[in-house]
């Protein structure tokens, strides 16, 4: 990979979900404690579809509500609708029926408790000393920060889509972190750095580099991609993102 691919970037945009932290594994193990204090019966793999099913609501409705549709501008307050959803559901309703508010209110706070990847905390690091790092999540302000202290990301400054009234991949969420960071005239010095390659198109739409990172049973559209015949890879290996790196450490060299 030649370094050419990033050179004169001033900002570094990160997804969160996923890119820089490890939703599903953050997700399962509360759950599973959450079980064991309950005297629940569900394995790992349950709790582990628990979690795939909240977050998959969580997906389709910010891709809605991006596209124009109706609903909260807040991922805490929707997290706890699916939530409240999924538990008066006939699936889950044996799992509803132990959880009292105070535990529902707790657990819908998870998502403020995720950990990073093995190499996100140190490679962050590393990146923040070349570059202004930044989120751009669609997870509220409070959830990004909260994450970042419990996490120990050490972001410049937190994006979210709450700031801009919409979720990715609404264009108006790029390009509300392109202006805070002054690069709105100049959108190719920053670069968009996500494990899902729906966020890093649309980025691009508005100017903005590319950095895919793949992460474990974490590219959504991964089916849809494999039946167009796609290949996620780098422009310069005749894909369609600027840099594909395995992760952060990797990217920080390429910086």
């Amino acid at each position: 990979m030649s370094k050419s691919s990033l050179d004169g970037v001033e900002a570094l945009i990160f997804d969160v979900f996923g890119t820089a932290v490890d939703w599903r594994g953050s997700v399962i193990k509360e759950l599973e404690a959450l079980g064991k204090k309950c005297s629940l019966s569900e394995s790992s793999d349950d709790w582990a579809e628990f979690a795939s099913e909240w977050r998959t609501g969580y997906i389709h409705n910010t891709r809605r509500i991006a596209g124009g549709g109706i609903g909260s501008g807040n991922v805490d307050i929707m997290h706890r609708e699916i939530l409240e959803q999924m538990l008066s559901s006939s699936k889950w309703s044996h799992v509803g029926k132990v959880l009292d508010d105070d535990t529902r209110a707790h657990l819908n706070l998870v998502w403020h408790r995720l950990n990073g990847w093995p190499d996100t905390v140190e490679g962050l690091h590393e990146l923040k000393k070349k570059t202004i790092i930044a989120t751009l999540s669609n997870g509220n302000v409070r959830l990004l920060v909260d994450m970042a202290k419990h996490a120990g990301l050490p972001w410049d400054v937190v994006f979210s889509g709450e700031l801009f009234n919409s979720y990715k991949p609404n264009p108006a969420t790029y390009q509300g972190a392109l202006k805070h960071l002054s690069l709105s005239e100049t959108p190719h010095k920053a670069a968009m750095v996500a494990a899902h390659i729906f966020d890093l198109r649309a980025a691009a739409k508005v100017g903005l580099r590319t950095v895919y990172v793949p992460r474990p049973q974490e590219e959504w559209d991964i089916a849809d991609l494999r039946a167009e015949g796609i290949e996620i890879k780098s422009k310069a290996e005749g894909g369609d993102v600027d840099a594909v790196v395995k992760d952060f450490h990797e990217l920080a060299n390429l910086l």
